[in-house]
């Protein structure tokens, strides 16, 4: 009774073998003749029957697999049959498909990517790009920097959602997007070029045209990659989960100032300005001849009520830049600060005439103290908002020649 049942499964193997091979056999005589949706029909009946195949015969299932989705462009599961094709190979020792399938591989790998390139740079189509940079990255997994160019064209497309995915990914393999570039001086432009491997660039210098050969590293994109996720969720209106990944990249790369910088206006938009004032302080530390973090400080301390405080740091932003209209529109609105108590006080003195009048002097000093800077800053960069503030002073310090010309002004700019 054993017996028998031994000799019936042997049988039903046989059979099963013959489907297999009949399968492949209609797969590949469909190849040939470029019908490659008919060649897929028969891959998918022979791939039900997998389990039962030799590794001779399974070999030549993932070859057929990967010609057939590769013509018909198909190039995700083409690469994941070829790839399979390669590990089995390996595996088993027999390499009788990888001297063929390897370079049909590189083909497609190369189309792809080609196909993404053209759509990032030529046509813009940045969804189609991100997406089409990403397959490369799949059908060649070493290849990461198309992971990179992936996340860059989703963020130009506003796909904030595969951005954020890609980045990850990134950080989680620990990219870090350094090359080694072998550059040399242009004798001609004098600029300095990268010339692509050693042996070209040794080549070129050999030739006269280059000289200075070098071997440089490019700067790792790590702090890139965490501080564009911080971005991205910032983006999504996540921002304590922002915060977070801001404060990582930071840690990996303290003296980063665009790192800070960006932490700090995270902090803006929770108003939190007394952190926003902390990183700020750290910001002049690492760069004390930058006007504009004087000036961020000069607001947040005018925000706070540090008016003499606020001052002071607006005219160091204009000691360090002599023409920052915005830091002289500034200083001139915290000087007329004090026009508000005095305006309080002159509406309680509305019967007493002598304090009144005193009280109308101290708001014309007011002016006369902040003139100066709106004027300046009017100069530099006129608007309707200077035009405005000044033709109030002029009125109220009966200049009527200045006062009829910033009239006329306002008048043609509303």
């Amino acid at each position: 009774m054993k017996k028998q049942i031994l000799a019936l499964t042997l049988g039903l193997m046989t059979v099963g073998a013959m489907a297999q091979k009949n399968e492949l056999k209609a797969a590949e005589k469909a190849i040939k003749k470029n019908d490659f949706s008919g060649a897929i029909t028969a891959i998918s009946s022979a791939e039900s029957l997998m389990s039962n195949m030799d590794a001779k015969l399974k070999a030549k299932f993932y070859f057929l697999k990967g010609k057939a989705f590769a013509g018909k462009k198909d190039y995700k599961n083409a690469a994941d049959a070829f790839n399979s094709l390669l590990k089995h190979e390996e595996a088993t020792g027999k390499a009788k498909y990888t001297k063929e399938a390897a370079p049909m591989l590189n083909k497609l790998i190369s189309d792809v990517s080609q196909k993404a390139i053209k759509q990032y740079n030529e046509s813009k189509d940045f969804k189609n790009a991100s997406e089409n940079f990403y397959l490369t990255y799949q059908l060649s997994p070493k290849d990461t920097a198309f992971a990179f160019n992936a996340a860059v064209a989703a963020t130009q497309a506003k796909d904030y959602d595969s951005a954020l995915k890609y980045y990850k990914e990134l950080s989680d393999i620990g990219y870090t997007g350094i090359e080694t570039q072998f550059v040399a001086t242009n004798k001609e432009t004098g600029v300095v070029e990268n010339l692509g491997t050693k042996q070209q660039r040794d080549l070129m210098v050999k030739a006269g045209g280059y000289i200075k050969p070098e071997t440089k590293s490019t700067k790792s994109k790590s702090a890139d990659i965490v501080k564009n996720i911080a971005l991205i969720l910032n983006t999504q209106g996540k921002t304590d989960e922002a915060i977070v990944a801001m404060q990582a990249a930071r840690k990996a790369n303290p003296k980063d100032l665009n790192l800070l910088l960006n932490e700090a206006d995270l902090y803006i938009k929770l108003k939190k300005m007394d952190k926003f004032g902390e990183l700020m302080e750290e910001a002049i530390q690492m760069d004390p001849n930058n006007p504009t973090l004087f000036y961020n400080l000069g607001i947040v301390n005018f925000n706070q009520g540090k008016v003499e405080e606020a001052k002071n740091y607006y005219n160091k932003a204009i000691e360090l830049k002599p023409d920052y209209k915005d830091a002289y529109m500034n200083l001139a609105i915290a000087i007329l600060n004090k026009e508000q108590a005095i305006i309080e006080e002159m509406n309680k003195n509305l019967d007493n005439f002598t304090r009144y009048d005193e009280l109308e002097k101290q708001k014309k000093e007011v002016y006369k103290e902040a003139l100066p800077y709106l004027e300046k800053a009017d100069g530099f960069k006129r608007s309707i908002e200077t035009v405005r503030t000044l033709l109030n002073i002029y009125e109220t310090l009966e200049n009527e020649e200045k006062a009829a010309e910033f009239r006329a002004l306002y008048k043609a700019m509303k």
